[in-house]
């Protein structure tokens, strides 16, 4: 046999070596594990729809998300059945056994270790890089004690003339637009955008835009692959369109975020230059996402409920006055710390966090397997009548008037609209500040209502948004604005 005639025997044998081997990983991954899992969990009183092979749920789940979205629905609270129908759909069928708000707790707190957040997929990876929402262990323990400094009550004390500041900004863009319709969601997107420029980069929206629009196009891909599968083996040689400009994307985001680190010149012996880039990615996400959400959302509230907006602008003028507000006013606030709690358990922004169980553990009655994947929906917790009574859907800040612990009865994971235990949104501080100084100042100006063109259409997209934005009428209440 020539040399020819052996390589070419080498190479069949290697080639069917390796799909046997790829096979194989197919069928553990893809079937032994889901099933054993299943039967596991099956076996101890927890059920769910049954698995499919590669697919797992994502086609009934892309399927009930598709109805759910395709039309508005009546202005109401009750939200969960639209904004995640099918898993409001299986704790109708299978129970919510699982939503035990003890075994939540347990978990998020992660005394054990043994619940560490799972592999953000591609596209979320683009979105935050290894930043401080992604990584874990020692780096995560780094990158928080940095964060914590940075979010500091002085830090963040020293932040709100910047916040001030770009409100007043926003505030004078308003005027001459009294009794016109205008749509908030994107207005305080902007604001949002502006604040974090200035806070934590030193800058103004205008040199971070291209940042925000391309990180806003990276969350739309990303959003719009969360329940497609990514065929095995196949998808490592293979692109989608989709995959393609993400990466084309973060490699934009990359090269603008370094732009602005050189022009700040700072020697950063901490972080390595990636690890800054994508604490940067972090912040411009994270931090306006997040308090974009809230104060969207709070400010619709009060546009339907005038009654609640009446009694947070007399607060307002009582504690605060006409001028601007500092850190002290804001901490006397008692009314306007009550809706905006009532808002972020009706709208969290984030809907749900995952966790994976890293090794057989035992909780409470249960014995979770390895590999296991937790999904605690913190939505489904906010609205559940068990936890919060038979007015669980209805606007009732009074809820909150003695405080969080009363309102949740002390129990910590009935209400954790920015995470709970060590993984907590490190960034909570800073966003509630910056709502209530928002707040504040607009409510120090306007009356406000909801337009006839407003459509009620909660959509999660990463965080919760409005899918066709918010629409209100403003009313100055001085005559020279």
């Amino acid at each position: 046999m020539d040399t020819m005639g052996k390589l070419l025997i080498i190479f069949t044998f290697s080639l069917c070596l390796y799909l046997l081997v790829a096979l194989l990983y197919v069928f553990y991954r893809y079937w032994w594990i889901p099933y054993r899992i299943q039967l596991i969990m099956n076996s101890q009183g927890i059920r769910g729809p049954p698995y499919k092979f590669i697919h797992g749920n994502n086609k009934e789940t892309a399927a009930m998300r598709r109805e759910a979205f395709s039309k508005p629905m009546a202005l109401t609270h009750a939200i969960f059945p639209r904004v995640m129908p099918h898993v409001y759909s299986w704790i109708n069928k299978y129970g919510k056994s699982y939503l035990n708000p003890e075994i939540v707790k347990e978990v998020l707190r992660n005394s054990e270790k043994a619940f560490p957040k799972g592999k953000p997929t591609s596209f979320f990876e683009k979105i935050l890089g290894e930043g401080l929402v992604t990584t874990e262990s020692e780096k995560w323990a780094r990158q928080r004690k940095l964060a914590n400094y940075a979010f500091h009550g002085e830090s963040l004390k020293n932040m709100i003339p910047a916040v001030v500041v770009s409100v007043e900004t926003m505030l004078e863009k308003w005027k001459g637009r009294e009794g016109k319709e205008m749509e908030v969601f994107q207005e305080f997107k902007l604001l949002t955008s502006e604040v974090i420029s200035r806070t934590a980069f030193s800058s103004s929206y205008l040199e971070g835009e291209k940042i925000f629009e391309m990180l806003t196009k990276l969350s739309l891909i990303a959003s719009r692959n969360v329940f497609k599968t990514r065929l095995p083996i196949i998808s490592r040689f293979w692109k989608s369109s989709d995959e393609i400009e993400s990466d084309k994307l973060a490699k934009m985001i990359h090269d603008s975020v370094m732009k602005i680190v050189e022009k700040r010149e700072e020697k950063n012996n901490r972080l390595s230059i990636q690890d800054l880039v994508d604490e940067c990615k972090t912040f411009y996400f994270a931090g306006q996402e997040t308090t974009n959400s809230l104060l969207a959302r709070t400010i619709l509230l009060l546009a339907v409920h005038t009654d609640c907006q009446e009694k947070a602008r007399r607060e307002v003028i009582e504690i605060i006055g006409k001028g601007n507000p500092n850190s002290e006013g804001i901490a006397k606030l008692k009314t306007i710390p009550m809706i905006m709690n009532e808002t972020l358990r009706l709208y969290p922004p984030a809907t749900g966090t995952m966790r994976k169980v890293e090794r057989e553990v035992r909780l409470g009655k249960l014995v979770l397997p390895t590999d296991l994947e937790l999904n605690i929906r913190i939505m489904a917790l906010h609205h559940d009548p068990d936890l919060w009574g038979d007015d669980v859907h209805l606007f009732k800040p009074e809820r909150f008037a003695e405080g969080i612990s009363k309102a949740t009865n002390y129990n910590a994971a009935a209400f954790f609209p920015f995470g709970l235990g060590p993984r907590s949104c490190v960034g909570m501080s800073f966003a509630i500040t910056e709502t209530k100084i928002a707040l504040s100042m607009i409510l120090q100006r306007y009356t406000f209502t909801l337009s006839p063109a407003y459509v009620h259409s909660p959509l999660p997209l990463i965080t919760l948004k409005p899918q066709h934005g918010i629409q209100l009428l403003f009313h100055s209440l001085h005559d020279d604005a």
